[in-house]
């Protein structure tokens, strides 16, 4: 039974407590409830990835999938050579049945898609209406790079400030795809370089989380030894109050971006492409110290591929 505090609770029943600082438990994904939760997306790649998305009977029975009691995986193919004329590496996109606009959510990961080619995402979105709809990117990067990079993506007029209280270091400011190319605005996650790739999966994981309200969009990671990492988030609480979370490592507030008319209800999709428009990119390709080019890289060397496979042990849904 997960313990919470009178004073917590007193808060909550009396509506005392700090504005989007308190949440209960909507929901609670695990294992098999994977399936239920997320749908999986065959679909052409929205970044032209050197990828093809499968379904999830395909997923199953080709083992790039698979889940426990306590545990859902999905992967990439390891073992097939690919024709240059050929389709894309066998991979899989998941979106959530359900929509969220102010939330929190956590995500207990233990590992994340590495290699070179790769580009893991965990991330929100309405693809019906994006970018009206707005991006939120929670994980994300490519070629082993670390650190994780959190960004938006939005309509115009949206941009945050140059100077703000978060634990990261903003890339850009200006969160409207047209006007950077759809580079939106980033903040790398700098003050902690185990935040992905290889880094994060040599030190077991760890749990990222993404506050959304009308006031500010935060994320937040911790490490999994970091006993200082907040209770209720890290172990499921019925409860939580992200008051006491500390300084997010992402911090984008409303000061020159209306969130509540740049963003809808967003669905979560969890996935994993190669090469495309980012990490395939020639410059960053090759200043990330890979070798070849990447679609021949990816197209070659399928064994290079075996820790390209995110683990989940929960993902916790609140409002």
């Amino acid at each position: 039974m997960n313990f919470i505090s009178s004073g917590l609770l007193l808060a909550l029943l009396t509506g005392s407590a700090l504005a989007g600082g308190i949440y209960t438990l909507k929901e609670n994904i695990v294992g098999e409830g994977f399936y239920d939760s997320f749908t999986f997306q065959a679909i052409p790649d929205p970044t032209n990835g050197r990828v093809t998305y499968v379904d999830q009977t395909t997923a199953q029975n080709l083992n790039l999938t698979y889940a426990s009691k306590d545990t859902f995986i999905m992967r990439a193919d390891d073992t097939t050579v690919l024709t240059p004329s050929g389709p894309g590496r066998n991979s899989v996109r998941i979106q959530s049945n359900n929509q969220y606009t102010q939330h929190v959510v956590v995500f207990d990961m233990q590992h994340m898609p590495e290699g070179c080619g790769t580009w893991p995402a965990v991330w929100e979105t309405d693809g019906s209406n994006w970018p009206y709809g707005g991006e939120v990117d929670i994980v994300e990067g490519v070629n082993n790079v670390e650190p994780n990079q959190s960004t938006l993506h939005t309509s115009p007029n949206c941009s945050m400030p140059a100077s703000i209280s978060q634990l990261g270091t903003p890339v850009l400011t200006n969160c409207d795809t047209a006007a950077t190319e759809n580079a939106g605005c980033g903040v790398q996650l700098t003050e902690d370089y185990n935040s992905f790739g290889p880094g994060f999966n040599s030190i077991g994981g760890g749990w990222y989380a993404m506050e959304r309200t009308n006031d500010y969009i935060k994320v937040w990671f911790w490490e999994r030894g970091n006993i200082f990492a907040p209770f209720d988030a890290t172990h499921g609480a019925w409860i939580i109050d992200t008051s006491l979370w500390g300084t997010p490592a992402a911090n984008f507030p409303n000061t020159d971006c209306d969130l509540e008319s740049h963003f809808d209800a967003n669905n979560i999709i969890i996935n994993l492409t190669f090469c495309g428009d980012w990490a395939g990119n020639s410059a960053v390709y090759s200043s990330s110290g890979c070798p070849s080019d990447c679609v021949s890289y990816v197209d070659d060397n399928p064994t290079a591929f075996s820790n390209a496979y995110f683990q989940f042990s929960s993902i916790n849904v609140y409002t």
